[in-house]
């Protein structure tokens, strides 16, 4: 391998290690008390790197909400597996249900990011973080259509309005039973729309 691309690997992984301590951080943090020192000692790397890869705390935002994405893009690959539309369902409330712990200490990362940057005067973050969340109702309500179901896309917005209340509740009670208790709530939900 020559030096070039040596240089390149690294700087991409080092690239990759901000962007995912970004995510990381910002969630637990919330973008207006993170500093960009926050997230270089998360990254392990000095905090004047920061700055050669992303000039502003907006771009790390960008970079936190591409790292959720790519997070939701990995869970539906890896939910498409299953034949059953319904057992994907099924599986997408298991998989809130199993980071309940991270949910009663920061919520749910997408959406807190999303309520946090509404509040902003400045910039089309929100938006950002609104089209995140737009991709999942997008890929639920393609689960109820494959089901044949009625109404497909309130469907979707039921289902996924109960993760983000169960995540809002269970953070504001730092109760993670609530996202076992409710998450359950949304499985037998489930289970009784197939008998529709």
């Amino acid at each position: 391998m020559t030096d070039s691309v040596n240089r390149r690997t690294a700087a991409s992984q080092k690239r990759r290690r901000l962007t995912a301590a970004a995510a990381k951080v910002l969630h637990e943090q919330g973008v207006e008390r993170t500093t960009l020192a926050d997230i270089a000692r998360e990254a392990d790397v000095p905090v004047g790197n920061v700055y050669y890869y992303f000039k502003t705390k907006d771009e790390l935002v960008r970079a936190a909400l591409s790292e959720h994405s790519a997070h939701l893009d990995e869970l539906t690959e890896r939910l498409e597996r299953s034949p059953d539309p319904l057992d994907r369902l099924k599986a997408l409330v298991e998989a809130w249900v199993g980071r309940r712990d991270d949910a009663a200490r920061h919520g749910c990362p997408t959406g807190t990011l999303a309520v946090e940057l509404d509040k902003r005067a400045d910039g089309d973050l929100d938006a950002e973080a609104g089209a995140v969340i737009r991709r999942l109702l997008d890929w639920v309500a393609g689960q109820f259509r494959e089901l044949g179901l009625p109404d497909p896309d309130g469907l979707a917005l039921t289902l996924v309005a109960g993760y983000q209340g169960m995540s809002l509740l269970a953070n504001a009670l730092r109760d993670p039973e609530v996202m076992t208790r409710e998450g359950d709530r949304l499985l037998r939900w489930l289970d009784s729309l197939r008998a529709v």
